[in-house]
């Protein structure tokens, strides 16, 4: 039920935030159709914990706030390595092992792979994830499994 009563929040922000209208007679149409699609989706059973990940809300920013530290790190090595020439890339395909346990966890990390500048997720098997590196190093750096291990960290 929490989950419905997430979703029914979300679609209230977003109404009150696109209305610009707080008339009575607007409010209270607005409420009517948030709690109608609250009421159909609850119905539907398509609000769940996938769906409704708010057993993350209070990890998401730290982790938003690595990930974007990473980001720009690579982006920098990525730029350095284009002005070096072709002699500073290595381009190369890895496998990577995936110890998530929930399916949401697996993509996080496969998304979170292919937002850092300078490696592609390819493909998402199970336990593995095929992975394209500009360098030996960034696929050795996800060897290491940091990224991984905040990825679980958040899914616990």
């Amino acid at each position: 039920m929490r989950h419905t009563a997430s979703v029914f929040l979300i679609l209230a922000f977003i109404w009150l935030f696109n209305s610009g209208h707080y008339t009575a007679l607007l409010l209270s149409l607005g409420l009517l159709s948030v709690a109608f699609v609250a009421w159909i989706a609850h119905r539907m059973d398509i609000v769940d914990r996938e769906s409704q990940p708010i057993h993350l809300t209070l990890k998401l920013p730290g982790y938003y706030w690595w990930l974007f530290r990473k980001i720009l790190a690579a982006n920098l090595d990525v730029a350095v390595r284009a002005w070096r020439g072709p002699s500073a890339i290595s381009p190369c395909i890895g496998s990577i092992p995936v110890n998530q346990t929930t399916d949401m966890g697996r993509v996080i990390y496969a998304n979170s792979i292919t937002l850092t500048p300078g490696t592609v997720a390819m493909r998402l098997d199970g336990d593995t994830i095929i992975v394209h590196a500009l360098t030996r190093e960034g696929l050795s750096e996800l060897h290491s499994g940091e990224m991984e291990r905040r990825v679980r960290e958040l899914e616990e």
